[in-house]
């Protein structure tokens, strides 16, 4: 398992890859643009000083991003992959436009991972030339320190794919979460998002302002951020797919998405884009800085 393709550049998509490289696997990137590369790039730039200081390694920090290679041409991201992992948006046709596109393409080798956040890969297996050796991998962000890794199959996996995608997980240094059966949601995120989602619910209901509802979290519960902070690193962008999808089942949460929605069209996506429910106005700025004032 040394050669690895990832299919999606977002924030945990180029932590994938460094992680990845990092830890001595051969890492290639899929761009559909020009853009992309560029906007890959920079996330993985960024990466470089953070992984250095964690591990204390800066030299290896630097080979880890330099060996990483982002092309335009899927055949060639595809080309000798032991393990592909896709990481785009929390959107099913987005998902299934990728799989079919990508039908006959990588060789028989390749094992097929999802990061999706919420979705069960049987949602979308069929879509796959390779249903057997399909599952999720879910990572947690900022992985080079919350290293887990969960794995969940779905009916029609080969279960011994289940101890092969841990044991890959084990070599680029996560820590594997055996997930018994399917979960919206896996285990990590079961909890997480109607943590999220209470927050999301009180702030647009008019119940307590974003510093208020995560001071309360952060002191009750001696927490280090609360969840607007959580959400302004996950991206307000996929805060907002799920919560689209959630609101056809619960109509209570379209005030939810509305607010999410105001906030994307206003640019204000986050830490990526240096504001979301809170202001970055410098790199080291950390939205529990407001506790300090």
């Amino acid at each position: 398992m040394k050669n690895v393709s990832i299919i999606g550049g977002g924030v945990l998509g180029s932590q994938v890859a460094f992680q990845s490289a990092f830890f001595d696997c051969n890492v290639v990137m899929y761009a559909r643009t020009e853009d992309s590369v560029k906007r890959i790039q920079e996330k993985l730039a960024k990466l470089v000083p953070i992984y250095g200081a964690y591990f204390n390694n800066p030299e290896k920090a630097q080979a880890a991003h330099d060996a990483i290679k982002i092309s335009m041409d899927m055949s060639e991201v595809l080309a000798d992959s032991d393990v592909m992992i896709e990481s785009i948006a929390e959107n099913l046709e987005a998902k299934q436009k990728l799989y079919e596109s990508i039908q006959g393409i990588a060789p028989e080798k390749t094992i097929f991972l999802t990061n999706s956040s919420t979705m069960m890969p049987s949602a979308f297996c069929d879509f796959t030339d390779r249903p057997d050796r399909f599952l999720a991998l879910h990572f947690a962000n900022s992985i080079w320190q919350n290293n887990i890794a969960e794995v969940m199959s779905h009916d029609t996996t080969d279960p011994k794919y289940n101890q092969i995608v841990m044991d890959f997980a084990k070599q680029i240094n996560m820590v594997p979460i055996l997930v018994k059966k399917e979960q919206p949601g896996y285990i990590l995120n079961s909890l997480l998002v109607p943590l999220l989602q209470s927050a999301e619910m009180l702030l647009a209901n008019g119940v307590g302002d974003v510093e208020t509802i995560d001071r309360t979290w952060m002191i009750a519960t001696g927490a280090p951020v609360g969840p607007f902070a959580m959400l302004d690193v996950i991206g307000l962008t996929t805060a907002y797919n799920i919560s689209l999808q959630a609101s056809l089942k619960n109509p209570h949460l379209q005030g939810v998405t509305d607010m999410l929605k105001a906030y994307i069209d206003a640019g204000k996506l986050g830490v990526a884009t240096g504001e979301g429910f809170y202001k970055y106005p410098n790199p080291s700025y950390k939205a529990s800085d407001f506790l300090k004032g």
